[in-house]
């Protein structure tokens, strides 16, 4: 089918509590940019992507002005075609960045309509069995007093989730380490318990804050230092003394291609909005499982419940605090740990359009 009508959409929205971490600091809304696509059969798929403080109308103007002109008349069903052309079309400006988060709600908005004409849960639609993937939740809570960060926790784990994720990088080590103390003498050895720096360590740094926590039995580290420091990476992986999680901030496959080549990843962590959409996530999955590394997720959970239970490597799924939960006509279901993929064809998510109006940017 011929793609007849392609619709942009951007949204400004507050959260229901602000979130902070070592780098945004003081987090109150995210943009949401939501891109509708119709065929000539009158069949309809949409895709979104967000971004933090910054760049929602950017993403929404290379969505409108610069993409949608390609799109009109295209073969819905060749999305591979149709991301390549994409991505050569804004190559001098893009190879990431912001072309990529465009281009990532474009291209899950065609892998939603393309699991609708099948009549598939898009998790089945790509070779998935088990709607079930196991889940974290992950707090954006670097300022939250500890008995606030416990509070959490707890309601988490009461909320059936066997995972939790908590920020590290306060302005004294002792401090991190007096917390991440705290949260694991609250959830008990049997409670996975991951950290997430957001990028604001140096390399020296990192490992001495990682041989320090590796006490507490960490999971993983997150992002301890900032995507462009490869090297630095592979020594944390080396020195450290834990895992290390990292790809957030990653906006093109062979960012993927040169960590995992360096050994300077434990945890892979495609995240699809940020990534240009659901093709080159799988890609660097299957790259990951070619590696023999499980990849994990950032952001975006109602998405990227399916990719994970698409592929044989998954690991967490994490339940990211910009949630749309409040937009959701049924939001994810998470019993004893799992998170589970809807059954519903496509992607599956429901999102009550009337509500989110009242954000809508410009």
């Amino acid at each position: 089918m011929k793609i007849e009508a392609v619709d942009v959409a951007h949204y400004h929205v507050p959260l229901p509590v602000p979130l902070s971490d070592s780098t945004h600091g003081i987090i109150t809304h995210f943009d949401l940019v939501v891109v509708h696509i119709r065929d000539t059969d009158g069949a309809d798929g949409f895709g979104y992507t967000y971004t933090v403080g910054a760049g929602g109308d950017a993403i929404r103007s290379l969505c409108e002005n610069d993409l949608k002109p390609t799109l009109i008349g295209a073969d819905a069903d060749a999305i591979e075609a149709i991301w390549q052309k994409n991505w050569w079309h804004l190559h001098y400006v893009g190879r990431g960045g912001a072309v990529s988060f465009a281009m990532a709600a474009i291209d899950v908005a065609l892998w939603d309509l393309k699991a609708k004409r099948a009549k598939l849960p898009l998790y089945r639609f790509l070779g998935g069995d088990d709607p079930a993937v196991s889940a974290y939740v992950g707090g954006v809570d670097l300022q939250f007093p500890t008995d606030k960060l416990i509070a959490q926790a707890s309601e988490a784990i009461a909320g059936g989730i066997r995972a939790i994720k908590m920020k590290v990088g306060r302005a004294r080590l002792a401090e991190d380490i007096e917390r991440v103390a705290a949260m694991r003498a609250h959830i008990g050895p049997d409670i996975t318990l991951m950290a997430d720096a957001n990028m604001i360590w140096r390399m020296d740094e990192a490992i001495r804050a990682a041989r320090a926590l590796a006490t507490y039995d960490l999971f993983w580290i997150e992002e301890p230092t900032i995507p462009e420091d490869v090297a630095g990476h592979t020594r944390i992986v080396r020195d450290g003394g834990l895992p290390v999680a990292t790809g957030e901030n990653f906006h093109s496959i062979h960012e993927f291609a040169r960590f995992i080549e360096a050994e300077a990843v434990s945890f892979p962590e495609p995240d699809a909005a940020t990534l240009g959409g659901v093709t080159p996530w799988l890609k660097v999955a299957h790259l990951a499982e070619a590696n023999n590394l499980p990849v994990t997720t950032h952001g975006i959970h109602d998405l990227h419940v399916h990719l994970l239970a698409a592929v044989p490597n998954s690991s967490y799924l994490e339940i990211h605090g910009f949630s749309l939960n409040r937009f959701l006509e049924e939001p994810l279901r998470i019993e004893e740990g799992k998170a589970h993929a809807p059954d519903r064809p496509g992607h599956g998510i429901l999102l009550d359009f009337r509500r989110l109006t009242e954000h809508r940017a410009g």
